[in-house]
């Protein structure tokens, strides 16, 4: 008896293997249909509601497309901002570097030491004229003179 309970189980999946009744088999036919013959009538009510919802889709993804190309220009107009302050501080800072150096440039001392240095001496009195008030006063006419160029040959 044994050895046929194992035949048996051994014959029958375990999926199937249950103590308990459970009720009727089932039996299963197959019946080929053929539905070559109908045709799909249109219903309006739901391409009403599909074109609503192809609207209503596209107006979403617009109104997101919108949303995030304003926020990244935005992102990216800040970052603009600051390359430009940056840059705005270092030409400040350039600007003010030169205006150091311009006036360390023009101090009188520094002029006088590099002029002597070169042999340069102060100006006997009469050597000096000056353009820039003194002729315009005097009513006299000013005449200009031309002074012949002589070259010599061989130099």
């Amino acid at each position: 008896m044994a050895a046929a309970a194992a035949v048996i189980s051994g014959a029958i999946p375990a999926a199937r293997r249950n103590t308990f009744f459970t009720g009727t088999p089932e039996i299963y036919f197959g019946k080929a249909i053929d539905n070559s013959r109908l045709v799909k009538m249109e219903d309006p009510r739901r391409n009403r509601e599909m074109k609503q919802f192809a609207t209503a889709l596209a107006c979403l993804f617009l109104l997101v497309f919108t949303y995030a190309w304003q926020h990244f220009r935005a992102i990216e107009y800040g970052y603009l901002i600051e390359s430009s302050k940056r840059e705005l501080n270092n030409l400040t800072e350039m600007n003010r570097a030169l205006h150091l150096e311009d006036a360390s440039l023009r101090d009188p001392e520094r002029i006088d030491v590099m002029a002597r240095r070169m042999g340069l001496v102060p100006p006997e009195p009469g050597q000096v004229m000056r353009m820039d008030g003194a002729a315009g006063e005097s009513n006299t006419p000013v005449m200009a003179s031309v002074e012949p160029v002589i070259i010599m040959p061989g130099q």
